[in-house]
């Protein structure tokens, strides 16, 4: 009898989870941890006194300076006048910011969804000019930020749009319905309504600095171009100091880094990397693209080759991970000439015929890529940390857990000129 009776509730059960929602499986929830806006203006923004890195992120080089990301939290800068012996001079605490670029003294900045700038002419005094609210995406449905939480379901139901501001991140396990699930998944896929918001043309631009592959800013002329997690966004900077916001133009549900050749923008994402045509710099136009399997992707181009670091495993995709070299003199129609395996790599530089690849806990390689697509391997940086890399005219600089190392051009090769501890 009780046999009978459990095996009758527990049909019951199963009748109630199949309502008009249809069946139900367990998920993992991601819900944003939220903040008051106007107590978070009050407390995102302030310039300090060198402190340790916490988490280092991307590197941006500009004059005689170093910018160096501290994840999600700002940017520490390091004179480096003398390369052999850099110096921490300020930490300028940002909430959310992730990356800069800079030109003409003006350092452009994302905090959350905005754009902040800063006048840095003083590099001892840096004064805050102004802060673009939701100029680079509504902050509450940003997803390309490096905490952003492995998830089915990404419930945004109780944010305010006119008062929140999304600071993290809270997971949990879940019964939902297989339709809610479905439904985002297609949205997710299709980039819809719900997350809708020298080689690289630095040596034309003296007064632009220069950021890594990693980069989701660029600078190109009188445009700042940021890529958001599915679209193009274009600040006309013309008026450094009162920049306007153009048409975004989308490209994708997944993209993640930029770097342009000339008149021509690739966009690094998990799906593809992606051409654009920016002859007409206020509008970019989509030329073609080149799709690979998902994996977290930066691009470098010189000359009619692309190389493209595929980094496969946790949130990037289960693509395993490479160093990808593509044909690029026919922008109509990319071409893949060679795969060269990687452990798991980030980022990637150029400096005349070598090639420069982070690969992460298996240290930095260097490649003679003078006679691409085959590559030789001159030299293996190993037991350091690589995370992004940006070649210079005179030194190539290189990050990787919270300490940042210089080296010397050689022919043919580099060799370790200084190593700095953030930390």
């Amino acid at each position: 009898m009780k046999r009978n009776l459990f095996l009758l509730v527990l049909f019951m059960l199963t009748c109630f989870s199949c309502d008009d929602d249809g069946p139900y499986e367990e998920y993992l929830v991601a819900r944003p941890v939220l903040m008051d806006a106007i107590t978070f203006k009050a407390e995102a923004i302030a310039i300090a006194e060198p402190v340790p890195i916490v988490n280092s992120g991307k590197i941006y080089a500009y004059k005689d300076y170093i910018f160096i990301n501290d994840v999600d939290l700002g940017f520490h800068v390091v004179d480096n006048q003398n390369p052999a012996a850099p110096k921490s001079i300020a930490f300028i605490k940002l909430e959310g910011n992730y990356d800069i670029s800079v030109k003409d003294d003006k350092l452009f900045a994302d905090s959350y969804g905005d754009l902040v700038i800063f006048d840095i002419s003083d590099i001892n005094n840096i004064q805050l000019m102004s802060r673009m609210e939701n100029a680079i995406y509504n902050n509450d449905v940003w997803l390309a930020n490096l905490d952003f939480p492995q998830a089915d379901i990404y419930d945004y139901s109780k944010i305010d749009h006119n008062r929140d501001i999304v600071v993290g991140w809270e997971v949990k396990r879940e019964m939902r319905p297989v339709s809610e699930y479905e439904a985002q998944f297609r949205n997710m896929e299709f980039g819809d309504a719900l997350f809708n918001t020298s080689s690289d043309g630095v040596a034309s631009q003296p007064s632009v600095g220069q950021g890594g592959s990693m980069a989701r800013f660029k600078i190109v002329g009188e445009y700042l171009y940021v890529v958001d997690y599915s679209n193009i966004i274009i600040f006309d900077i013309s008026d450094l100091e009162e920049p306007k916001v153009l048409e975004d133009v989308q490209v994708a549900w997944d993209i993640e880094t930029i770097f342009n050749q000339g008149e021509v923008l690739f966009i690094g994402g998990r799906q593809g990397m992606y051409i654009y045509d920016i002859k007409n710099p206020a509008k970019p136009k989509f030329i073609s693209e080149f799709r690979h399997g998902t994996a977290c992707d930066p691009v470098v181009v010189a000359g009619n080759y692309a190389y493209v670091t595929l980094k496969g495993g946790n949130f990037c995709g289960n693509t395993e991970s490479g160093l990808y070299v593509v044909d690029v003199s026919n922008l109509q129609n990319p071409e893949l000439k060679v795969i060269y395996p990687m452990f798991g790599p980030n980022g990637l530089g150029i400096k005349d015929d070598l090639l420069f690849v982070c690969d992460g806990s298996d240290g930095l390689k260097v490649f003679d890529k003078s006679n691409t697509p085959n590559l030789v391997q001159v030299n293996h940086f190993e037991n350091i940390e690589a995370y992004d890399v940006i070649p210079l005219k005179n030194s190539l600089l290189m990050i990787g857990e919270g300490t940042l190392r210089q080296y010397e051009y050689l022919s043919g090769d580099i060799r370790l000129l200084s190593t700095f501890d953030l930390n």
